[in-house]
């Protein structure tokens, strides 16, 4: 027997011990010794991933309240402080060791300092709790894509939150040979409330520790920040795919059908909160992933997972309408968990549901009442805007059968989008793997939202979408997309996508939330080179005739050529303005951003200025025709 083993036993069951006994793997024992050492629970519960143990941590998470259930059966909800409703970028840092470097525009510490102080914050804060051990898998067990990982955690909340998230991982962990790395994530909600809600907001830490790829949480409950392998986890397999050659992503999938019964497989990289979920769940299309995903080359054919196997979403402005399946799931019996909701009588509200909310009830701030204000005398909304569901993939109707597929699927096209209220136009394909890169990715541009602590609103370059998880230099993460695609014998096409351009005279969005279907079919048209399109100095344009056709079959509506010349123009001074922008920021704060990327981004300006000079500063596309 090793010795951390035989010092856990007195605060395992019988059961436990045997569990855990099965796990041969010593590096496994040794982290829930230094994790029991640290956090002195009272018990340990090690999770097997049975149906029995399963339901034991979602019975456990209704008894001690973090979850409460709601009328639908297999619906709880539960509720996170009021300063504890998005990713916290302020006290998310890298622990970065003496004479390492990382980009300026990542958050950082000394790693000995971040050591003491999460170490400090975290000591003895399991005592009279509970530790449960939770092992899964990210990708489908027994792949080339699969990476191990282990949590210790004192919420329930977040144990039962993984049991929806991930594929089950214990029954690997028994069988893996020790060589084989694993990442590990130690948790604590902290000091409790009666309501069983985290209230040290000030000493929140998320820090990630990349020597040992190792993930420390404390006093914090919300699932981004808590669950270890969403976004925390994410960030260590950046660096991974970085050293291996592959690609770690925060892209949703979806299988798009076409003529003659094909379907072909998108990925798209969107910020949170912009759009990147409802491109997933595009109706009669099938969601494979909504959030991460791991791609490889395989025979030189670019080949793609969903890490997990659930969706912790943003439920703000689902609606029957819009989006039938996904509220189709939130309003039948089965296993959801809503978390920052309005509850009434038993019954989960949010913004932009469809329907009138009640004029009271319960939120996460307590009794709520229409006109209720915070501290600060700001109006409290019924619901928090980044309030969230959390449920299994295969609970779905659309879930796409290839979900678990060892291998992956095959990639059509990658699809790149943020919020740009001024610049790109809806959809456009870059003219080779480079250009989609560079002038798509690297140079994404979008708002801060809800979605993150802090201010909306404010313009910023997002690299890929994964800029707040890179944990290697910016420079590097983007040489690895560029040689990527080199590799491969056809690599899927690039597009850039934005839902959120506006009228430049009224202000009003220029694209319907429905409207992304018709960009989605265009684009699986392009991947089989069905249709032609137009050359212009951003990328490659729909051409009306196609546009018009697709919005009959898709939406059953009229597209008239006004709408089609607005959403299209090319907005010479504005993109002129994105270049610069990104130019400044990869200067200023990347310093080791490739020389390539200001080569293609200066291509693009001078195609830019060559066609302000031909036509001037707002050109619609039948000029490049």
């Amino acid at each position: 027997m090793n010795m951390s083993l035989e010092t856990l036993a007195p605060k395992l069951s019988q059961i436990d011990y045997r569990k855990l006994r099965a796990i041969t793997d010593t590096r496994v024992h040794q982290f829930i010794a230094e994790a029991t050492d640290l956090c002195k629970p009272e018990k340990i519960f090690i999770c097997d991933d049975s149906p029995e143990d399963i339901a034991y941590i979602r019975h456990q998470a209704l008894l001690t309240g973090e979850e409460k259930p709601l009328a639908t059966p297999g619906h709880t909800f539960h509720f996170d402080g009021p300063y504890d409703q998005g990713r916290d970028r302020e006290v998310t840092k890298y622990l970065v060791p003496k004479g390492d470097y990382l980009s300026k525009a990542l958050n950082q510490i000394d790693r000995d300092e971040g050591l003491a102080e999460v170490k400090g914050l975290l000591r003895d804060s399991m005592e009279g709790r509970t530790m449960i051990v939770r092992f899964v898998s990210l990708g489908p067990p027994g792949s080339i894509f699969t990476i191990l990982g282990l949590q210790c955690t004192d919420s329930w909340y977040v144990a039962h939150s993984e049991s929806l998230l991930f594929r089950p991982g214990y029954e690997t962990f028994t069988k893996v040979v020790p060589s084989k790395s694993f990442l590990r994530v130690l948790h604590s909600a902290g000091k409790l409330n009666e309501n069983m809600i985290s209230i040290e907001h000030e000493k929140k830490r998320i820090y990630i520790d990349y020597v040992n790829d190792t993930i420390y949480s404390v006093n914090t409950q919300y699932a981004g920040n808590s669950v270890g392998f969403k976004k925390l986890a994410f960030r260590l397999a950046i660096r991974k795919a970085n050293q291996e050659g592959w690609l770690a992503e925060h892209m949703m999938i979806v299988g798009v059908h076409g003529p003659g019964g094909r379907k072909t497989y998108f990925a798209g990289a969107f910020p949170s909160a912009c759009g990147k979920t409802s491109t997933a769940m595009l109706p009669g299309e099938t969601i494979l992933g909504d959030d991460i995903a791991y791609i490889r080359n395989i025979n030189s054919v670019a080949r793609a997972v969903n890490v997990e196997c659930g969706i912790f979403g943003i439920i703000q402005d689902i609606n029957p309408r819009d989006d039938p399946v996904i509220f189709k799931a939130l309003t039948n019996p089965g296993e959801v968990i809503f978390s920052n909701v309005l509850v009434k009588d038993g019954k989960p509200y949010w913004l932009g549901m469809g329907c009138e909310l009640p004029k009271d009830g319960i939120n996460y701030t307590g009794y709520w009442w229409e006109g209720k204000t915070d501290e600060h005398g700001n109006p409290i909304l019924a619901a928090h805007k980044n309030a969230r569901y959390t449920v299994a993939l295969k609970s779905l109707e659309n879930c796409d059968p290839e979900l678990d597929n060892p291998v992956g699927i095959e990639l059509g096209g990658i699809m790149y989008g943020g919020r740009d209220a001024k610049a790109y136009v809806p959809v456009q394909q870059s003219f080779n793997w480079e250009h989609g890169v560079i002038c798509y990715g690297a140079a994404l541009e979008t708002e801060t939202t809800y979605a993150i602590v802090g201010k909306e609103g404010i313009p910023e370059i997002n690299m890929m979408s994964v800029q707040d998880f890179v944990s290697i230099p910016l420079g590097q993460n983007i040489r690895n997309n560029l040689y990527f695609g080199r590799k491969l014998k056809k690599p899927p096409l690039i597009f850039g996508v934005n839902y959120f351009l506006r009228d430049i005279e009224t202000g009003k969005f220029l694209n319907g939330p429905r409207d992304k279907h018709v960009w989605v079919k265009w684009m699986e048209l392009r991947v089989h080179n069905d249709v032609q399109a137009i050359r212009s100095p951003t990328g490659l344009l729909p051409k009306y005739e196609d546009l018009r056709l697709l919005f009959n079959q898709v939406l059953g509506r009229e597209y008239k050529r006004e709408d089609y010349i607005k959403q299209f123009t090319i907005r010479v001074q504005e993109n002129l303005n994105k270049i610069e922008r990104a130019k400044e920021f990869y200067q200023e704060k990347v310093g080791d951003a490739p020389l390539e990327l200001f080569d293609i981004l200066d291509q693009q300006h001078k195609r830019l200025i060559k066609a302000k000079e031909d036509f001037g500063n707002y050109i619609p596309p039948s000029m490049f025709e």
